[in-house]
């Protein structure tokens, strides 16, 4: 008899999860409480997957062997906390989709900010080099969707905390942890230590003939490193000091060093600006040597990379008024690295859903640098509270549209836009996706 996969979650994940379990010979029943996307309802039924949506089967769901579970649905959800009481398997989409990715390699990346850039920046050298590799996970295609429909030699995979916490054999070849600053803290019972521990899982399967990159100037990282039993090699990236393995910054050149080969190369000559995109760079480049990519190819990638959509994307120049879209800046720490690349006094469009932000941290570039700042939420009490002693104008906006024309007319000549909102955008936008598209549209419009 057939095993029950249950999925739960609908989204792109589970779509792909549904797809593999399917197509490994799983008995798959999708369930979602929401309404699926009316082109993922058409995926399951042309596969021939059986689902429900907008209301969940408790007894169905029960009688599984084994749950994937969307990323997005908390551990205080009632029915995972009734499979889990019932001792049913809980596993996350990259779990399944590990399991049956045969010789192939995994390339991962994870943290709390960056990793988009890095992955995709790690993907493109991949492509530069001829290799046939995959931009799956959190970013680009759902990873398991990619196993069952197009499979590749490697895999260069965006993780999530949310992801990683639901893992039991996933082993990623090479893994790279970014950095870890406050985010998610509402999942993880508002405890550091909690959030520290989930993004170390990424290393938890590793053995021996693995590599561990991660940034050494972390002080998160550093703090929670000597505690934790990490059985890969590290190849750690710094701007402090020379390394004999990893990648260091020393007058304005870049230094890789695996126990294959070294390159260097100016940082003058990076395609992405801002120091936080040197160390995504860094990564990245270690990531690549690590895996014998000439350095060559390492270096015309680096050079001619093109940058991740919603992160930093500049938009437009109107009247002389530049427009950038960091709709991705979901945090206060994505907003701090935002700041910090800015040239131009900046009006800054914030607000969203906060996920327990702490403003402090921004506070003196925001004084530094910002003339204005335009509230885009539906509660916005907490940027008053903050920032009203330091930016002499705040204002109010309902949409994307009122936001950047009331941002147009307190901007002038030489003057910057950013949307950067440390916030989450499920109050006005479906994701931050939508907010982005929303805003580029609006600075069309003007």
């Amino acid at each position: 008899m057939k095993k029950k996969l249950i999925i739960l979650g609908g989204g792109e994940s589970g779509v792909g999860a549904a797809l593999l379990g399917k197509h490994v010979g799983y008995d798959v029943f999708l369930s979602d409480q929401g309404q699926l996307r009316a082109d993922y309802r058409s995926t399951l039924t042309a596969a021939g997957i059986s689902f429900e949506e907008e209301h969940s089967s408790l007894d169905e769901l029960l009688a599984a062997d084994e749950v994937v579970k969307s990323p997005g649905i908390p551990e205080t959800n009632p029915i995972v906390m009734a499979l889990r009481a019932k001792g049913i398997p809980v596993i996350s989409e990259i779990e399944l989709a590990y399991r049956h990715i045969g010789n192939s390699r995994v390339l991962a990346i994870t943290g709390t900010n960056g990793k988009s850039t890095t992955t995709t920046l790690l993907w493109h050298i991949c492509q530069k080099a001829g290799l046939d590799a995959a931009l799956v996970g959190n970013i680009g295609r759902s990873f398991a969707w990619q196993v069952a429909e197009n499979p590749k030699p490697f895999y260069v995979v965006e993780v999530s905390s949310f992801q990683l916490d639901d893992i039991v054999s996933f082993r990623p070849d090479v893994a790279i942890l970014t950095n870890i600053t406050e985010d998610h803290l509402d999942r993880y019972a508002y405890k550091m230590e909690n959030y520290v521990r989930s993004k170390f899982r990424i290393t938890l399967n590793q053995t021996e003939g693995d590599v561990f990159i991660y940034n050494l100037d972390d002080e998160v990282i550093q703090q929670a490193i000597s505690s934790i039993s990490i059985k890969a090699n590290a190849r750690p990236i710094t701007m402090k000091k020379e390394l004999p393995l990893g990648a260091f910054i020393k007058d304005g050149d870049m230094y890789v060093r695996t126990s294959q080969d070294y390159m260097t190369m100016s940082v003058f000559d990076f395609a992405l600006k801002g120091k936080h995109n040197q160390y995504n760079t860094m990564a990245a480049c270690v990531a690549a040597a690590t895996i014998d990519i000439r350095k060559e190819k390492i270096r015309d990638a680096v050079m001619d990379f093109q940058g991740v959509e919603h992160r930093l994307e500049p938009v437009a120049t109107v009247r002389g008024v530049l427009f950038i879209n960091d709709s991705k800046a979901t945090n206060v720490n994505s907003v701090w690295y935002a700041l910090e690349s800015m040239t131009r006094p900046t009006v800054l469009i914030l607000g969203g859903v906060d996920k327990g932000n702490d403003y402090e941290l921004i506070r003196e570039l925001v004084q530094e640098k910002v003339k204005a700042i335009v509230c885009m939420g539906t509660n916005n009490q907490k940027i008053y509270e903050a920032f009203r002693d330091v930016v002499p104008v705040i204002e109010e906006a309902a949409s994307a549209e009122g936001a950047v024309q009331l941002s147009f007319q307190l901007a002038e000549k030489g003057d910057a836009v950013l949307l950067s909102p440390a916030c989450a955008s499920f109050d006005l936008f479906k994701n931050f996706e939508d907010r982005g598209n929303q805003f580029k549209q609006a600075v069309r419009n003007l």
